[in-house]
């Protein structure tokens, strides 16, 4: 599955330099013309050390779960705001690998391009795997937008000065909006659109419903 690889011992001055280096490599144009299987992940810590990454499957249109897998390993990389894919990304490189049927689609508990660097842990993702992402987050990171108006589908352009970096997205009428962002291989239209299609009656996209779900059951046990 991987696509591009790099060491992760690196501090937090190698890792925002990787990001600059590696955001160039992030393709914004729409590749996701034919999907049948979605993936979500999310990735609990159940202490600063380790991380449990859960990554669920579904078959598109019908939503029908294929499989879910759960992977816990120790993590090294601090909290650092900006820096979350490296503490994320490796159990979740694995967990997908786990996975019987590659995704044709990825989405992500996290920010795509919507990132200081352009290049969020949905973007990271995208291009160590190869693998078209989302980003679609609960909370914003960077840039400014206005509301966008209640009903669902609505949305408003988050912006970083004359860039459009994501859209502040109603998923859900009158409930907070989700943070949506480029991840690779797809366009800011196709983004919303997955999320949107994703989206079963609930605020978040079922495929990450899921994958918090599973998480959290396993972190309680």
């Amino acid at each position: 599955m991987t696509a591009v690889a790099h060491s992760w011992d690196l501090t937090a001055t190698e890792a925002r330099a990787l990001q600059i280096e590696m955001a160039g490599r992030v393709l914004r144009r729409d590749e996701t013309a034919e999907v049948e299987w979605i993936a979500g992940t999310d990735v609990h810590f159940p202490s600063k050390e380790v991380g449990r990454a859960a990554a669920v499957l579904v078959r598109y249109p019908d939503f029908e779960l294929v499989a879910s897998e759960v992977v816990e390993e120790r993590v090294s990389f601090p909290y650092v705001p900006g820096l979350l894919s490296f503490r994320e990304a490796p159990a979740v490189m694995k967990v997908l690998q786990r996975l019987p049927q590659q995704p044709d689609l990825l989405l992500m508990d996290g920010q795509g391009i919507a990132h200081p660097r352009r290049f969020g842990v949905a973007s990271h993702l995208g291009v160590l795997t190869g693998l078209a992402t989302v980003g679609c987050a609960k909370s914003r990171l960077c840039g400014e937008a206005g509301a966008p108006a209640q009903e669902a589908g609505e949305w408003a352009p988050l912006t970083d000065g004359d860039e459009v970096i994501g859209a502040v997205l109603r998923s859900r009428a009158r409930v907070k909006p989700l943070f949506v962002s480029i991840g690779h291989k797809v366009d800011l239209p196709a983004a919303i659109g997955w999320v949107l299609r994703c989206c079963r009656g609930y605020r978040v996209p079922e495929p990450l419903r899921l994958a918090h779900q599973l998480a959290g059951k396993e972190m309680r046990k």
